[in-house]
């Protein structure tokens, strides 16, 4: 996974309320075995509407998407978080967010931050004509206009995601007192040991 520092560009203003994990990646888009190219499906509903936000050419890459209430609520499938990610987003700014969605955002290494109406409201406007900048040691959102936001975040997915950590690294961090652990097991019961076992 990678590490999470600091988050800078355009920002998709969104701005809906309950975009659920459908309109994020329809049904259809889950056929896929791997996770690379989902975004090519991501929000594919919503760009059926001419002029949407997300083939506005001044939005292409936009590392952060600005959202609503309740964002990525309905299903628990995984596929949302990896179709965001697939299509650049790094950062999601909504009012709440489902915490399924949440969770899984965070073991794909995306941000989720949560803001009041009126914050957002602000970094809306803001996004349609510069740029946001979010940094995550300082736990702070600023914009081109000056504005700036402090965010709360969990202690231990800061430091995750900070780290560049997800469940298999958090693992590997005690690699050391894992193998010390399995050669002390094998010496006192050799007998549970895999090398002992009929094959």
């Amino acid at each position: 996974m990678k590490a999470i520092d600091r988050i800078e560009g355009r920002a998709y203003p969104l701005g809906t309320a309950n975009v659920d994990t459908d309109a994020i990646i329809s049904a259809e888009y889950l056929k896929k075995i791997t996770r690379k190219g989902m975004g090519q499906g991501a929000f594919a509903t919503m760009r059926q509407t001419p002029g949407n936000i997300f083939d506005d050419p001044k939005y292409a890459g936009a590392p952060i998407l600005i959202a609503g209430a309740n964002f990525g609520c309905g299903s628990s499938r995984e596929h949302a978080a990896w179709a965001i990610l697939d299509m650049g987003v790094l950062a999601v700014i909504a009012v709440s967010f489902s915490d399924i969605f949440s969770g899984n955002a965070f073991k794909n290494g995306i941000l989720t931050i949560e803001l009041p109406q009126e914050q957002i409201d602000t970094l809306l406007e803001a996004a349609k004509t510069g740029e946001l900048a979010i940094d995550l040691p300082s736990q702070t959102i600023t914009t081109d206009g000056g504005n700036s936001f402090e965010f709360s975040m969990d202690s231990f997915r800061k430091h995750c995601l900070l780290n560049g950590l997800d469940e298999i690294g958090i693992t590997l961090q005690l690699e050391e007192e894992i193998a010390r652990y399995e050669q002390k097991a094998q010496e006192q019961t050799p007998w549970l040991s895999p090398k002992s076992m009929p094959a």
